[in-house]
């Protein structure tokens, strides 16, 4: 701030210092300046008239802050020697667009033009070529073969063939067997796996009654032939979440002292026989994925009268469990030849029916699927054979050891 300039020489008029403010002490009314020049006079203040209250500003002071202004706008207008230099950035050029991703070409065989009009055609695979392997590819889902749970005691129908001895298994037309759709599922799991068949179902009322009550789902079911109210007491099984297979009688060695049963395939029978008595077995009931020997230490024995079965199974997509009482048995090399999916038990269970043997016995099973991976047991619908394996699966799940269906554990050639 600038000190107010000094007062002009001279007197100042009487008029004047009587309209001017007189503060005692401050300022003597003689020296207060005359003010009644127009440049002296503040922008928008009347002198003759003013304000009751307020203070006015000097002159110079407001020269001085409209001459600050001024510098600076002044300098506002000028570059900025600090600011950051504004860079020229070109344009951006356009991405070139993305060359069209090809095709993949699918290449038809050639075609004869005079049984082919050209467009889109139908493939059919022939079931029986697919069964012997002769050039045919089947590409199947998985997941899409398998029953739905709740319809599992519900057969296939495009999987049933009708025939004088009853609905029989057969291939579907788009190459689904019995075996993939009836089929119990499992977890895929590496760790020590036992499948366990209990067979002599429909034998006993009871007895079948109580096997699929007490009976964890994961243990695989055996169906005799001959046994009553099969088709109730499959579905009741299935139901339950088991699954199934049939078991078909054969020649032991001391037949016919010791007679299987019903319909016996036998060695001194033909082809047409046995093939006929087979079909007998299979057409009892439904939804099973293949068969398993009941007896047949001779049959098994025998290649000429045991490969036209083998045969049979491999056309209808079962599989074949022997029961691994003989050590004779031809069964692996025949099933494999056929195509044939085959599993083997390791023994039976409960050829001594005692609690204590079969828990032995069941024991021997978990110790051989640690070593090996997988082991099978095959035992009767005896009261003490369910009651122990039906104790005996609780402990061993907790042991980390998987119960699961025989299926499971056959070496499918079709796959």
């Amino acid at each position: 701030m600038h000190s107010p300039p000094p007062p002009p020489p001279g007197p100042m008029p009487a008029r004047r210092i009587a309209k001017l403010p007189h503060r005692s002490g401050l300022v003597p009314p003689q020296v207060v300046p005359a003010m009644n020049r127009e440049i002296d006079r503040p922008l928008g203040r009347d002198l003759d008239n003013p304000p009751a209250t307020g203070r006015r500003l000097p002159v110079a002071t407001l020269a001085a802050m409209l001459a600050i202004g001024g510098v600076s706008a002044w300098f506002a207008l000028q570059p900025d020697p600090v600011r950051t230099p504004v860079v020229a950035v070109a344009d951006k050029p356009a991405e070139a667009a993305p060359a069209p991703v090809a095709k993949p070409e699918i290449i038809k065989p050639a075609a004869d033009p005079a049984t082919d009009p050209g467009g889109p055609s139908i493939i059919t695979v022939d079931p029986a070529k697919a069964a012997s392997g002769d050039g045919v590819i089947v590409i199947r889902d998985p997941s899409a073969l398998q029953q739905n749970p709740r319809t599992a005691h519900l057969p296939d129908r495009a999987l049933i063939e009708q025939t004088e001895f009853g609905p029989l298994p057969k291939r579907g037309p788009d190459g689904r067997r019995p075996l993939d759709v009836y089929a119990r599922p499992w977890s895929g799991g590496r760790g020590a796996r036992v499948a366990i068949v209990i067979g002599g179902m429909g034998l006993s009322q009871t007895g079948t009654q109580a096997a699929i009550r007490k009976l964890p789902g994961e243990v695989t079911l055996a169906f005799a032939p001959s046994g009553n109210s099969l088709s109730r007491w499959m579905q009741t099984a299935r139901q339950d979440g088991h699954e199934i297979v049939m078991q078909v009688p054969l020649e032991p060695f001391d037949f016919p002292r010791v007679n299987p049963g019903q319909n016996t395939l036998t060695v001194a029978a033909d082809a047409a026989e046995n093939t006929a008595h087979l079909r007998w077995a299979l057409g009892r009931t439904t939804n099973y994925t293949g068969v398993m020997n009941y007896m047949g230490a001779r049959f098994t024995a025998d290649a000429a009268a045991f490969a036209p079965v083998m045969e049979e199974l491999g056309k209808r997509g079962l599989l074949y469990l022997d029961d691994g009482s003989s050590a004779r048995s031809l069964a692996p090399d025949l099933a494999l030849k056929h195509r044939v999916p085959f599993a083997a038990a390791d023994g039976a269970i409960d050829s001594v029916q005692d609690r204590a043997e079969i828990l032995k016995k069941l024991d021997a099973l978990e110790a051989t699927a640690r070593a090996k991976g997988a082991a099978i047991g095959a035992g009767s619908a005896f009261d003490v054979t369910v009651d122990t394996v039906a104790e005996w699966a609780v402990e061993a799940k907790k042991r980390g050891v998987e119960l699961v269906p025989v299926s499971a554990l056959a070496f499918d050639p079709e796959k």
